[in-house]
């Protein structure tokens, strides 16, 4: 790596840094029901000890996030919004510096590599999600750590390299589907790999290193869902199109949707997206499609005598694994049945997406640089203006126009966390009677002053309030003395108790 392009590196992450850290305990407002019960999880295995694989409260979830936030907290000490959302920021600015050498290790190009990262790291799309404390966050970060590795270890030359290369990327590849469900189709995207790539000396044994690495990461998750087969599909059935009534017709639109909501209507959830914004900012937009034009014909273009076959075989290889990672990327999207688009649910098609329009503008800039060399000084700095332009936007979009927007705050219940915060300031010989009124999906806990069973789950929103007052084992409500009652039970109006209401 030249001096220069490792300079415009630093500059990006530099970027990436500050639009994931900065203001990470104010921005976003409030804390969403799921994400405080990743927290509850956190707070149960340091309590207790047991860090599990799966923790199976509010439709399930694997465990490796909520591990990380344990250490998280273990270290800040305090419960508060931004302790679970700082591995979210941490997995994010990685995944931009991943998408550097994956990009640099495809296209064998620097201007390729560094404007790829760039639009990752002004993405809106990506540096929202890398600032909500869900573990699907960690899915593009360890699916393109496992192409770079793996594409490093076919092409090693050097033995200890390419098992290392292979053991790595395989062992990325394995902690992925640690980290979301829809993570679970990518193996599917490294059959791309074979018709390319199988003559080549290491191609079969580094494969080899890399099955057995995944595999022992992907064991312990494994066998939990060997004994605990229901846990498997979670809510996919619940959500599945082929759940309505007419699953071909919905399945038709379902990929119009996703289709459009990168360049005309995006995700209408505010808690996902600037409700209705396009995924890709329409400057982006339009490279993406410039970068999948040229995919499109360097995939068509056929072998001329005298050609550079190993550069368009190479080429080839590219634009598919590309195109085939956003297709799969794509499926758990439009086979599900809800909130159609679907950001969140498609974010494993953001790191190919950003790889093309780096793709694009580079070649863009190339083509325009060849028309108008005489003048290449300013079609540089007016590139430069343009960059500066998308990495002020991506600020104000998340900072001013999204986080301070009032529905922001709606999406992520800032209502709750201000309760919680007025319950934690109490002393523990005052007793706190908190209502949950709200529904949601139930979950069960423990009466700790009744020896009667709970006839009801405590539903989800309450526990942004158990979080941010580490309330959510019976023990520790009644260290606390923290009553929560649900609207059916029977209860005792405590004396000199303060009442809080979840609604």
């Amino acid at each position: 790596m030249g001096r220069k392009t490792l300079w415009w590196l630093v500059i990006i992450l530099i970027i990436a840094g500050f639009l994931r850290f900065y203001h990470l305990d104010i921005a976003p407002p409030g804390l969403y029901p799921d994400e405080a019960m990743d927290g509850n999880n956190a707070l149960s295995a340091l309590h207790t000890g047991d860090f599990k694989v799966f923790y199976p409260p509010n439709n399930g979830v694997e465990g490796l996030y909520a591990n990380i936030e344990a250490m998280t907290l273990s270290i800040a000490g305090v419960q508060e919004p931004w302790t679970l959302r700082f591995p979210a920021a941490v997995f994010g600015f990685l995944t931009v510096l991943g998408v550097f050498f994956l990009a640099r290790e495809l296209f064998k190009k620097d201007s390729i590599a560094l404007l790829s990262a760039f639009f990752l790291a002004t993405s809106f799309w990506h540096i929202n999600f890398s600032r909500i404390g869900f573990r699907a966050i960690m899915a593009p970060f360890f699916i393109v750590w496992a192409l770079y590795f793996f594409l490093k270890s076919i092409e090693a030359q050097r033995a200890r390299s390419w098992v290392w290369y292979s053991a790595l990327g395989g062992l990325a590849f394995g902690l992925g589907f640690h980290s979301y469900i829809s993570y679970r189709i990518l193996p599917l995207l490294f059959l791309l790999f074979i018709p390319f790539f199988f003559r080549q000396k290491n191609f079969w044994r580094a494969t080899a290193v890399f099955v057995l690495a995944a595999f022992i990461a992907i064991l312990p998750l494994g066998l939990y869902f060997l004994e605990n087969p229901a846990d498997f599909l979670g809510r996919t059935s619940q959500v599945s199109v082929f759940s309505s009534e007419n699953p071909t017709q919905v399945l038709a639109l379902n990929t119009a949707k996703t289709v459009g909501m990168l360049n005309f209507l995006g995700d209408g959830n505010w808690r996902h997206n600037l409700a209705g914004r396009p995924q890709l900012f329409w400057p982006v937009g339009i490279v993406f499609w410039v970068g999948a034009l040229f995919g499109f014909v360097a995939i068509l273009r056929r072998n001329h005598p005298g050609a550079d076959h190993a550069a368009r075989s190479r080429a080839r290889f590219t634009y598919l694994l590309l195109f085939g990672w956003i297709a799969l990327a794509a499926l758990p999207v439009v086979f599900s049945n809800e909130g159609i688009p679907h950001a969140l649910r498609a974010i494993l098609m953001i790191p190919p997406l950003m790889i093309l329009a780096g793709a694009g503008a580079a070649w863009l800039y190339e083509w325009t640089l060849h028309r108008i060399h005489k003048h290449r000084r300013v079609l540089f700095v007016g590139a430069l203006v343009i960059l500066s332009l998308l990495a002020f936007e991506g600020a104000y979009t998340y900072f001013v126009a999204w986080a301070r927007n009032p529905n922001t705050a709606g999406a992520f219940n800032a209502e709750y966390v201000e309760i919680g915060r007025q319950v934690r300031v109490l002393p523990d010989d005052v007793p706190k009677q908190v209502f949950v009124n709200a529904g949601g999906v139930g979950v069960p806990l423990a009466d700790p002053w009744s020896a009667e069973p709970r006839t009801h789950d405590v539903p989800v929103p309450a526990q942004s309030v158990m979080f941010l007052t580490d309330s959510y084992l019976p023990e520790q409500q009644k260290q606390k003395n923290i009553h929560y009652i649900l609207p059916d039970e029977e209860y005792e109006q405590l004396p000199n108790a303060a009442v809080f209401h979840i609604n």
